[in-house]
């Protein structure tokens, strides 16, 4: 069934705020996958906290207009094409790799990646993967401040113990 003007203007407005609110988008070919396969991807995906839709090419390409920014992407808009839309850049990344390891299937294919202004096509979907979140990256920054308080309270710690087995030691003597 077609779509009227005003279902595919509401589209574009929906896939426009949708890219408003993502930090990075993932284009994937789902060619070759059922719907129950579907269905158990954007599970993963929805688990992860990722937005995946079909979208029709040409009016994600008017999204990518409006929005600005994304020309890179457009020569990857052919064919069965689903969007992800993420905060966390990895996340999609990580979840096509465990559906695809669970499934064993080779699909979705990523198309391409944008994140952070630079584009990443399918072959690049292990480094798109081991990119750390904001909260793993936040806990490690936290945990390198830490660590050198850490090692000062145990170094000014440590000689007010030794000095108080010294005394422990000394008193045990004289009483004895």
């Amino acid at each position: 069934m077609a779509l009227t003007k005003e279902q595919k203007a509401a589209e574009v407005a929906a896939v426009t705020e949708m890219l408003s609110d993502s930090t990075a988008i993932y284009l994937t070919d789902f060619m070759g996958m059922n719907v129950e396969q579907i269905n158990a991807l954007r599970g993963r995906f929805h688990e992860s906290g990722v937005k995946y839709r079909v979208v029709k090419n040409t009016l994600m390409r008017r999204a990518l207009e409006v929005h600005g920014g994304y020309e890179a992407l457009y020569e990857h808009l052919s064919g069965p094409t689903a969007i992800a839309f993420c905060a966390d850049p990895s996340a999609p990344a990580r979840a096509i790799k465990r559906f695809r390891a669970n499934t064993s299937l080779s699909v979705p294919a990523l198309k391409a990646a944008f994140v952070s202004g630079d584009v990443y096509t399918g072959d690049q979907i292990d480094v798109l993967a081991s990119l750390k979140s904001k909260e793993e990256l936040l806990g490690d920054i936290t945990g390198l401040l830490l660590s050198p308080i850490a090692n000062i309270v145990g170094a000014v710690q440590a000689p007010g113990a030794t000095l108080a087995a010294i005394l422990e030691t000394l008193q045990e003597e004289v009483e004895s």
